[in-house]
This record gives C-alpha cells, structure tokens and sequence, in this order.
C-alpha cells in the first residue's frame, strides 16, 4: 500500500505545488500525493514556469483548499511554510507531521531575474528536503 503525503502551504501556489511535483518526479509512483493550502488561490505561473524548467508540468494542478483532505488518512502532513504550520498545528488523520520552513518565493519584490532566482531555490531547497527525508524514510513496498 502506498504511503500518502500531504503538503500545506498558504496558498498552495508555489511550495506546496512544488513539492507535490517534485515528489512524484523524484520518488515515481510509490507515494500517494497532495498538496492543499490554508487558502486557495491559483498556482504561480512562475512556478509553472520553473517546474517545467525541470521536466515537470504543473499546467493541470489547481489551488486547492484543504477542506476535501481534512477526513482523509495521511501519513505524512508536511508544511512547508510557517503560516500554514501556524494555521494546522494539529491535522485530523495525519499520522506523522513534519514541517519545513520554506521562505515564499511569490513574496520576493523586484526584477523578473530577482523573482525567477527566488523560484529556482525554493525548488532546489524543497529537492534537498525531500531527498534527505527519502533517504531517512522506511522503504515503501
């Protein structure tokens, strides 16, 4: 049986989109995987942009709420911004609650190259993340 993994953000535009692809790129079908916000507002085309930068489409993903996952089972929460830990501190149905403090890419001010670096970390940081936490996790059947 697969594992699942939520991830929360704010907004579930940047991060948690991110990490949601990223996850299934990196790990392929062995985990189950979601991704929601606190509030639902649209995907950042800068992350659509960057994600397809690495080989990972984010055109069919959406901003979603996390009302339709809070009756459902996970066995991985993971918040990747301080305010959506803020907003869960306790998650019905999760299992295991890891949390990552990820600046917000979306809140950099400036030049289109300023913002684009911001995007390129965030995906490099969260890669990192997931990478270690995979190698640290029991191996999924």
């Amino acid at each position: 049986m697969k594992q699942r993994v939520l991830f929360i953000c704010t907004h579930n535009s940047a991060r948690s989109q991110m990490a949601e692809a990223l996850l299934r790129n990196i790990a392929g079908d062995r985990y189950e995987v979601a991704s929601a916000g606190t509030e639902a507002t649209r995907v950042h085309p800068m992350a659509v942009d960057i994600m397809a930068g690495r080989g990972m489409s984010l055109e069919t993903h959406s901003s979603k709420t996390l009302q339709p996952f809070l009756s459902q089972d996970w066995d991985y929460v993971i918040t990747v911004c301080d305010d959506g830990n803020e907003a869960c501190p306790v998650f019905p149905g999760g299992k295991q609650r890891l949390h990552w403090s990820l600046p917000d890419p979306s809140s950099v001010q400036g030049s289109e190259e300023q913002r684009r670096k911001a995007f390129e970390q965030a995906a490099r940081s969260i890669e990192k993340r997931l990478r270690v936490w995979l190698a640290a996790s029991p191996t999924v059947s």
